[in-house]
């Protein structure tokens, strides 16, 4: 697939919603049309092509970064002197970056496209941003009377190293912005970490979660074990966070073991100190009900009846909060709107394979192996393994980058080939961070009858209910290592089990409810 060095440019109209609800569908339709007419003349006078216009963005791309610069500059003054509809002043947001990618049946692939967009969507209406390496291109041959304002480095929403960006000034070209919005800006407060990879993929999915978002003050992301419940929660939450209201804040339960602690977990996330002989909850209610602000409550499922306990506190005192939560299991109160992640898109068999990459779970594998130094060749011959790994890993995004991270040792064929051993090759260390597919496996196993406690042993796996989990610890003497299984992966043995077969385990996902057949789905990483 050929890749090829372009200089990116994404535009969009700061503020659009409140121009529709201004000036209402007829005149809006005229400005749009207006816009559109003056963008494409900058394109065409300077050599720009267009790639892609949704509503009232622009994609385009340039051979030349100077002939960017030129374009955006005629862009910019030529929106400034325009008579627009109903005398309303339109601010556009530009951004210009310089990278590689591949060219697909479906138009431009690579990360440096999304860089590109993440760097405009940093600006404001009017504004003109470049990435350090097209400032760098062009810095000796700006435009005379054009300069470069370097704005120091930023965290980026969902790009794992900071930017280093430029604002272009010039005559006609407004001077004085707000600090960008960047995750480092004090003015958007937050807790956000700091992503060290790239977020890749689900705009349909980060779409639809932010209408639920948007409508409902309660949303719950449910799904598989490793399908992608954090990430993509984290990813919402950054591209949420505007500079509007009290900010956003992130609360991590894994390591939260006593239901108890749930509030005051919530409290230390946000700072809120606690009152000496008064009730936690209380304290953090009183300290929300003011506020304006989103809060990420990840990882409930170990303490569901907690997270539900609180949620519904916060939701009935705090009428301008609003919560999403991560869970394998609902918090299950009125009010919530349940979103189950599905795995990442993957190529069916009558799709093209050139066009593959265009495909999530398919990017994402690219992305990882390349970022392990694989020197991944995305050509003819390392699409069809590519496709059939991430296939048959049944597109789950932490069985991808796990698979990903043994190219550092294994070719792509070895890594194909090797998969028919099951998990084994997938169970190394590859993050810091826990995940579903590390821990105390070696303790896994659980009873097939709850009258038959011996059977807790590694290679025989099925659903047991509490009593027989007690027993089970009873038998083997052991209850804090079978504990520390149930506590790390699920909590709830009715949801999920861990199960181990002969050196290699993976999670399964049960539907349904305590005391009825449970339905078992494969999660986290498929039987091969």
């Amino acid at each position: 697939m050929p890749v090829e060095t372009f200089t990116f440019l994404f535009t969009d109209i700061e503020g659009s919603t409140a121009l529709v609800r201004r000036l209402g569908e007829g005149l809006y339709t005229q400005l749009l049309a207006d816009h559109h007419s003056l963008i494409r003349s900058g394109l065409a006078a300077h050599d720009g092509s267009e790639v892609d216009t949704q509503g009232d963005a622009f994609f385009a791309v340039f051979s030349s970064p100077r002939a960017c610069v030129a374009a955006v500059m005629e862009m910019q003054r030529a929106l400034e002197d325009h008579a627009w509809p109903a005398g309303e002043h339109v601010r556009v947001r530009m951004g210009v970056h310089t990278g590689e990618a591949s060219k697909t049946a479906t138009g431009l692939v690579g990360l440096e496209v999304h860089r590109a967009a993440r760097v405009a969507a940093a600006g404001y209406g009017g504004q003109v941003l470049l990435s350090e390496t097209a400032a760098a291109l062009v810095r000796d041959a700006l435009p005379p009377g054009a300069s470069l304002t370097d704005l120091g480095v930023h965290r980026l929403k969902d790009m794992g190293r900071p930017e280093r960006i430029f604002q272009l000034q010039a005559a006609g070209l407004q001077a004085g912005f707000a600090p960008l919005r960047s995750l480092g800006n004090p003015a958007l407060p937050n807790n956000l970490p700091a992503q060290l990879a790239t977020f890749i993929g689900r705009a349909r999915e980060l779409t639809e979660v932010r209408a639920l978002v948007a409508s409902c003050r309660l949303v719950t992301l449910t799904g598989a074990g490793g399908c992608g419940k954090t990430r993509l929660s984290l990813q919402l939450a950054a591209e949420l966070l505007d500079g509007s209201g009290d900010g956003v804040w992130l609360v991590e339960l894994a390591a939260v073991s006593d239901e108890s602690a749930v509030a005051a977990a919530i409290s230390e996330a946000l700072g809120i100190a606690c009152q000496p002989g008064r009730p936690i909850l209380d304290t953090l209610l009183d300290a929300l009900a003011p506020q304006d602000m989103l809060i990420v409550l990840d990882n409930c499922e170990h303490l569901i009846g907690a997270c539900a306990k609180t949620a519904d506190a916060i939701l009935r005192r705090c009428p301008r909060v609003h919560l999403v939560a991560t869970s394998r299991e609902p918090l299950g109160i009125g009010g919530e709107a349940l979103y189950r992640v599905p795995p990442l898109s993957l190529p069916s068999a009558g799709n093209d394979l050139a066009a593959a990459e265009s495909f999530d779970a398919v990017a994402l594998f690219v992305d990882r192996a390349r970022a392990q130094g694989a020197g991944l060749s995305f050509d003819e011959a390392a699409v069809p393994l590519v496709v059939s790994i991430c296939r048959r890993l049944d597109g789950m995004p932490l069985a991808i980058e796990l698979a990903a991270a043994r190219l550092r040792s294994l070719s792509l064929s070895e890594l194909s080939d090797r998969l028919d051993r099951r998990f084994r090759l997938l169970t190394g260390k590859l993050l810091d961070e826990p995940c579903a597919l590390h821990g105390d496996v070696d303790h896994a196993g659980f009873v097939e009858a709850k009258d038959n406690p011996a059977e807790v042993r590694r290679g025989r796996v099925v659903q047991m209910d509490d009593s027989a989990f007690a027993a089970a610890q009873r038998f083997h003497r052991a209850p804090d290592k079978i504990a520390a299984v149930k506590t790390r992966y699920h909590g709830d043995l009715h949801l999920g089990q861990v199960i181990a077969v002969q050196n290699d385990f993976h999670i399964i996902d049960f539907e349904g409810e305590p005391g009825r057949p449970l339905a078992a789905r494969r999660c986290g990483c498929p039987t091969l």
